[in-house]
């Protein structure tokens, strides 16, 4: 056998090799990849063969013990609690404006599951479409151990730790936001029919092509049956970041008054270098679910605005000792705030959580 015939042979068999991983990611829907990434079963679909890897049934039985908890610690507190005293908004079938989120699809839909659109923003990057099909056995099984590592906070606290989303979503091959999103909507019960990534100009048009502000566009069926969008943007909500890139609020002011849920925001709006978001929730939102991290007390306008308190005041965390409001102490104070079964917040244990309901007053 000559050597260039060794050569040709060993080229083939190399390629015979992936033959059946190609084949994979070619028929390998969103929703089937979504599954497998939330480490539901994929029986009968594209992705069965790598579901019998080690690796993921590992990752199946943890994720499976975690989401157990978190339902019953959690998530079904949480949609017993927004039927009760925010029946209206529970049920409403408009925008759900969820603004510095990073990709917490999982607490927006919790809240607010029958929106007709969500809108996420953050820094985090939006990466490219998972393919698991694509990577090797040694990386699937680290990229899924990382996926899990990346969602532990939100899973046991109720909140992303920023910094350390920062290398989780960057150091794996499922990098980014999507397999997160992909993972709390499977996990949700919902069916992902396509991503699209998607992008708003300066007068918030969405564009496929290149533009100021990258995202991506998820449609999916919920449980209820219905055909829900989720919108994910990598922009800069600081009110310099919206002078340079308009575009977001242009988009979110297009579609109108909606709900929103501000939670673990590291006191962002505290400050007046987050004017224009502030504003912009204030001015478009119905209903208000957030903690003391959100909008400070001094800007609900008590002639404007009916606050429900729940929980207690504790005040922040040592990292934000600074944004302190004494008001909000004074208040909870005086009212007898309802007690909270779930934990919220940077304060993750119930008996500790702070939650404010506000709604506009009519004729606001």
């Amino acid at each position: 056998m000559t050597k260039v015939v060794r050569h040709f042979l060993r080229a083939v068999c190399v390629a015979l090799l992936w033959l059946p991983a190609v084949a994979v990611a070619q028929s390998a829907s969103a929703n089937d990849t979504a599954l497998f990434l939330a480490g539901v079963p994929v029986r009968g679909t594209a992705l069965e063969p790598l579901s019998r890897d080690e690796s993921w049934v590992t990752h199946a039985t943890e994720f499976d013990t975690a989401w157990r908890d978190l339902e019953s610690r959690q998530l079904s507190k949480i949609r017993t609690w927004a039927e009760m005293f925010m029946p209206t908004a529970f049920a409403a079938h408009g925008p759900m404006f969820y603004f510095f989120s990073g990709p917490d699809a999982l607490y927006a839909h919790t809240f607010y599951p029958n929106a007709s659109t969500y809108v996420l923003a953050g820094l985090e990057p939006i990466g490219p479409l998972p393919d698991v099909a694509r990577l090797a056995p040694q990386d699937l099984a680290a990229s899924l151990a990382n996926l899990r590592k990346s969602l532990n906070s939100v899973l046991r606290f109720s909140f992303f730790i920023t910094k350390d989303m920062k290398v989780d979503l960057t150091h794996t091959q499922l990098s980014g936001t999507l397999p997160v999103l992909y993972v709390f909507l499977a996990r949700a019960g919902c069916r992902i029919e396509r991503t699209e990534f998607v992008g708003l100009d300066k007068n918030g048009a969405l564009t496929t092509g290149k533009a100021g502000i990258n995202g991506a566009r998820i449609t999916f069926t919920g449980p209820s049956g219905r055909e829900q969008t989720l919108y994910y943007f990598t922009t800069d909500l600081s009110d310099s970041g919206i002078r340079a890139n308009p575009g977001f609020v242009k988009f979110c002011d297009q579609l109108g008054s909606g709900v929103t849920l501000i939670k673990a925001a590291s006191y962002l709006m505290h400050s007046d270098g987050f004017s224009s978001a502030r504003n912009f929730l204030l001015s478009h939102c119905r209903t208000i679910v957030a903690d003391d991290s959100g909008i400070p007390l001094r800007h609900y306008d008590p002639a404007q605005w009916t606050l429900r308190l729940f929980g207690t005041y504790p005040g922040p965390i040592e990292l934000f000792a600074e944004y302190q409001q004494p008001q909000l102490g004074d208040l909870f104070a005086k009212v007898n705030a309802a007690p909270l079964s779930f934990g919220f917040g940077y304060r993750w244990q119930p008996s500790e959580s702070t939650l404010i309901l506000a709604t506009p007053k009519l004729g606001k």
